[in-house]
């Protein structure tokens, strides 16, 4: 219609259609991101993932077969979405595995069930500590008397008079103020109320004294819900929960995919990202407009809860994530001397930052204490109670990022590796993230060396690639049975291994035949080279930390392991390839998702916001890339399970 471009119209598994304009010579990948369309782009688009694979239906492209794409995928209609770029009018089918990251949003009633026992546990033990209860939200009852010609006061100024009555405030003074969306209601809500209400306010510290701020108004007989959100954004990962401020019991729950990953698995990648022209909001907006809008609607639709009854937001997220949700600029957080625009943000609105909730509802983000150590520690280091813990501990926050945590009540040092996504399924070519498809363990036969794996999903259903956990079982397996050695280096010979025109060997754990996408399911020397440098980068930080605080890790008496991948990992396998210290079973202990606990924390209590500030504050934040010897570390860390063997007992190999 009169447009001088090319048309590219991308369909899905499901049916559904979308179709947009692009310049000739622009990539599929781009055109994707401007169609909103979802296709799994770990490398960002450099062409070094091959996981952006999509299948030309009809029309021309330029692209040619690589190395991810071989002569027969290619001439079947697969290509890469990163290296292929217009050249006229195009119809191309999205599979699902291109856009498996972005998982369906789970939303579930936590009114009973198990997860609401465990935050009721979680809850009782704040209770103990004094530090539950007390958001700051609360109603007051109010009866004012009617204007009348001898009493002609403003609406606002005379309900001022009987909220400062209510409080317990002296008359006359300008402690309480009134949001713009409640003076809107205010004329016709007093008159409709026969001019007694109930009025939602939050009170605050401000000025070196308590203030009020009056958010909504209802009928004096009328109980409305008083609902608050915690939010924990992780890189591949939203979760969330709403809580009844009243009782500070969890109400709904919900997860879903980070829409932001289409612009790469890493931080770094959306940081570049976000520096190019409209990064930033595009950043903003997918991680709003598909994560965490409707995840919210969804929750509130479960417990059939008003948007506009949540009147507190708290949130946790390493600090790039927190920048890029608020729309500041990150891109210093990349460049020497990494520093970021804020540790902590102050309060901000909903409005301000777009939520689905009530447009004044306070927010506040957990403090972060470095430029890749966030609030997701701080809220973590506060509910795994490392913070207060008597003897040495260690914390491992290990998703999409790897940050750790050592110390006690004594002393707390935090420090972040570049792990890289590879525990996401990033930079591994059979790597995905932890939905259905995902092989999540593995065991092999040491003599026939045959596959028994555990697959995520309906029972039945067919393997497509490997999470996290499922990639350090397989590669503690692979190492175990002498199928690769300590290099990494694929040794013996059998009906998986296969070598390619390069040279590179690799294993098949599923043939083409077994699996959900009729390609082998292999893992090559290039992958596990990837992992163990993954690996390698956690362990270095662990034993980095542990030389500047004196200690080794005898000294450790817990660690706790929270995280995406935390809860799956076998910690013997672990150990084996040289991942955690060789510490006895009952020394790992599995947290869960601390950083939403945390969150979970801050937004039902006023104190324990104040608790985490406090753990903010005293963490040592050690940037591991100026450390000396953290270099010498890490390649040292770099085989399997280490240079030196004394590291870990005989028994683990």
């Amino acid at each position: 219609m009169g447009y001088d471009g090319c048309a590219i119209q991308f369909t899905f598994e499901d049916g559904g259609e979308r179709l947009v304009h692009v310049s000739p010579g622009e990539s599929l990948l781009e055109a994707a991101k401007k169609a909103n369309v979802a296709i799994d782009a770990p490398c960002s688009g450099n062409g070094s993932c091959g996981k952006c694979r999509v299948r030309l239906l009809s029309g021309e492209l330029r692209s040619e077969a690589n190395r991810h794409i071989d002569a027969d995928a290619y001439a079947a209609g697969l290509r890469l979405a990163c290296a292929s770029f217009a050249a006229g009018d195009a119809v191309v089918l999205v599979p699902d595995i291109a856009s498996a990251y972005k998982s369906k949003i789970k939303t579930a009633d936590l009114r009973g069930g198990r997860e609401a026992e465990v935050f009721a546990a979680f809850r009782r033990d704040l209770t103990e500590r004094g530090l539950a209860g007390d958001s700051g939200v609360e109603i007051v009852s109010v009866a004012l008397p009617p204007p009348s010609p001898d009493d002609p006061a403003a609406d606002r100024e005379r309900l001022l008079i009987s909220l400062a009555a209510a409080l317990g405030f002296a008359p006359g003074e300008d402690r309480i103020d009134i949001s713009l969306y409640a003076l809107r209601k205010l004329p016709r809500a007093l008159r409709a109320f026969d001019f007694s209400a109930r009025c939602v306010l939050r009170r605050e510290k401000r000025g070196g004294g308590e203030r009020a701020v009056l958010l909504d108004i209802f009928p004096a007989n009328e109980e409305p819900p008083l609902a608050g959100l915690a939010i924990d954004i992780g890189t591949t990962t939203v979760s969330a929960l709403l809580a009844d401020l009243r009782t500070g019991a969890p109400i709904a729950e919900g997860s879903a995919g980070n829409g932001q990953i289409r612009y790469g698995a890493d931080v770094i990648n959306r940081i570049i990202e976000s520096a190019r022209p409209g990064g930033s909001e595009r950043l903003r907006r997918a991680l709003l407009d598909e994560c965490i809008l409707p995840l919210t609607a969804g929750m509130c639709e479960a417990c059939d809860l008003p948007q506009d009854n949540i009147y507190r937001v708290a949130v946790t997220a390493n600090t790039t994530m927190l920048h890029l949700f608020a729309g500041v600029c990150a891109d210093y957080l990349r460049l020497e001397p990494y520093v970021p625009a804020f540790f902590g943000a102050g309060v901000l609105r909903g409005a301000d930052l777009g939520l689905g909730a009530h447009p004044d509802a306070e927010v506040v983000f957990a403090p972060c204490v470095g430029s890749y150590v966030g609030g997701d520690i701080t809220a973590g280091a506060f509910s795994s109670g490392i913070y207060r813990s008597e003897a040495q501990a260690l914390l491992l926050d290990l998703g999409t990022n790897g940050e750790l945590v050592f110390g006690n009540a004594d002393f707390l040092m935090c420090c972040a590796c570049s792990a890289g996504p590879a525990f996401e399924g990033g930079d591994i070519s059979c790597g995905m993230r932890a939905t259905d498809g995902a092989i999540e363990s593995c065991r092999i036969d040491a003599e026939s060396t045959e596959t028994d794996c555990t697959v995520i999903g309906p029972r039945g259903a067919r393997a497509a690639g490997f999470c996290g956990t499922g990639l350090i079982d397989l590669i503690g397996e692979l190492f175990r049975c002498g199928i690769i050695n300590a290099r990494g280096k694929i040794v013996r010979a059998g009906r998986r291994v296969y070598r390619d025109e390069a040279g590179v060997a690799g294993y098949i754990t599923v043939f083409a035949d077994e699996s959900e996408s009729g390609r082998d399911i292999s893992i090559s020397e290039i992958d596990i080279d990837n992992f163990i440098r993954a690996k390698g980068a956690i362990f270095s930080a662990i034993r980095t930390m542990l030389a500047i605080a004196g200690a080794d890790a005898a000294d450790i008496a817990s660690v706790y392991i929270a995280g995406g991948i935390g809860s799956g990992i076998d910690t013997e396998r672990a150990v084996r390839v040289g991942m955690l210290p060789d510490l006895s079973a009952e020394r790992f202990r599995y947290v869960g998702n601390t950083s939403l606990a945390g969150a979970y924390a801050m937004l039902t209590s006023r104190a324990a916001c104040e608790e985490i500030a406090r753990i903010a504050e005293g963490m040592i934040y050690l940037e591991l890339s100026s450390h000396p010897g953290y270099m010498d570390e890490f390649i040292a860390a770099c085989f399997l399970p280490h240079t030196d063997a004394t590291l870990f007992g005989e028994a683990r190999r």
